[in-house]
């Protein structure tokens, strides 16, 4: 594919960049996407904004998704941030009318739950924390944290650069893509031509947007093609930037494959162990695809567990997640401003920023009189998620949620959790 028609000249950029800041300008609004496809080039993101501008056809984003980058802050540079360098004790409030919500819940449920309400004092409540699950698609977080690990490695002293690097690299997605049901958005600026399908073989797009399919529709093979540059980065360091294709396919045919697997592994836990997560608390053995696995096989199995989850949002929110700029900036990523589900759907999260990542992984086996249906697998059924929830009024909270509940699709279930670990924080 030419590499000319994936992105805008500088010229149309800078056009399109200034009919979008001045049509919203006009209409009175400043929202996420203006911002973020300066910065990033993320295409999708003119879209929205054309959308909610009126000047296309589409879902206006509620009001929760509609919060300028500029407002977007990590909650815990501060004395409060200082102070969870470990998980506080329990709140014994907090934690009485959480334990209260799982009687009547499947067995496996666990959760770990902070409130970091500026002003407020912090409250930690957990049920069953340190319980192992398979993370599923939460497992995307470390590939994420790897992703900015690498970058600083290449530019230490210029997160400049490091963006720049993310938004104008551009990479074929190849076998290691292959082959995921979640579908990806296309949108050409030039004619607005807008449509969602699965990746090909063929498809380029820039780290920047790998990333995002990535997390915003968490799709596997973006996964899987942001994991393999992640390698490419720690084997080839400052001559990544340069590096073609012809270059890196060589890389992977001719290393060793017990080097390769290491190296696979090391890249996304490394982020992890750094930010006090330990292996058997959280750990990603394998890759997203099984064209990318077809590369390079796993090693020691992937596990997660709330405890370990809470770690990662607390380092989030401390800047510390490689370092301020990248620990933002992940956020940023995090930021839903797609179609909410699961534990996000819930009504009363339509008003506030949320900040989410959900996975699921299940299987079925033959059992007479049960029918295999999408996350109703009665052998295993996971289904995960973290979400950071800011309010208007300023109220402020970490959820880390997991559970593996046979033969039944919980997403309901987690939606109403979601309004009742809300209902609890907010009025008690």
């Amino acid at each position: 594919m030419n590499k000319a028609k994936l992105h805008l000249t500088a010229k149309k950029a800078l056009l399109i960049l200034f009919f979008i800041i001045y049509t919203a300008a006009d209409a009175g609004i400043q929202a996420y996407p203006i911002d973020g496809y300066v910065m990033s080039g993320i295409r999708r993101l003119i879209r929205l904004q054309l959308i909610m501008n009126g000047e296309m056809t589409g879902v206006q984003p509620i009001s929760g998704a509609r919060k300028s980058i500029t407002d977007i802050k990590l909650q815990l540079l501060n004395e409060k941030g200082d102070s969870l360098q470990v998980l506080p004790g329990t709140d014994v409030k907090l934690q009485k009318w959480l334990s209260e919500l799982f009687p009547n819940l499947d067995e496996s449920y666990s959760i770990s739950l902070l409130d970091i309400t500026p002003g407020k004092k912090i409250r930690y409540a957990s049920f069953k924390e340190n319980k192992g699950f398979q993370p599923g698609s939460v497992g995307k977080l470390a590939v994420i944290a790897g992703l900015f690990a690498e970058l600083e490695k290449i530019y230490p002293d210029s997160f400049e650069k490091r963006q720049q690097l993310l938004k104008t690299k551009f990479v074929r997605a190849g076998r290691w893509a292959i082959a995921d049901e979640h579908t990806v958005p296309f949108f050409n600026p030039d004619t607005k031509e807008f449509f969602k399908r699965t990746v090909r073989e063929e498809d380029v797009f820039s780290l920047y947007e790998w990333a995002d399919h990535m997390l915003s529709v968490s799709n596997n093979g973006a996964a899987s093609v942001v994991w393999r540059e992640l390698i490419l980065m720690r084997h080839f360091g400052s001559s990544y930037p340069a590096l073609d294709e012809d270059r890196a396919t060589q890389f992977f045919k001719s290393f060793p494959k017990d080097s390769l697997r290491k190296m696979a592994v090391l890249v996304v836990n490394e982020p992890l162990q750094a930010i006090g997560i330990a292996r058997e608390e959280w750990r990603l053995g394998s890759m997203f695809t099984q064209g990318a696995k077809s590369f390079i096989a796993g090693e020691g199995g992937s596990i997660g567990t709330p405890r370990a989850l809470m770690k990662y949002l607390i380092a989030l929110e401390r800047g510390i997640i490689v370092d301020e700029n990248s620990s933002l900036e992940i956020k940023r990523l995090l930021y839903m401003t797609d179609n909410r589900i699961r534990y996000a759907s819930s009504q009363r999260l339509v008003k506030a920023a949320v900040y989410f990542k959900s996975g699921s992984l299940y299987q079925c086996k033959p059992e007479e009189g049960f029918v295999c249906a999408k996350y109703s697998g009665n052998v295993q059924n996971y289904m995960n998620s973290i979400a950071i929830v800011e309010h208007p009024d300023g109220t402020v909270y970490l959820v880390a949620l997991m559970s593996n509940v046979l033969r039944k699709n919980s997403n309901l279930d987690h939606l109403n959790l979601a309004s009742q670990i809300d209902d609890i924080i907010r009025k008690k």
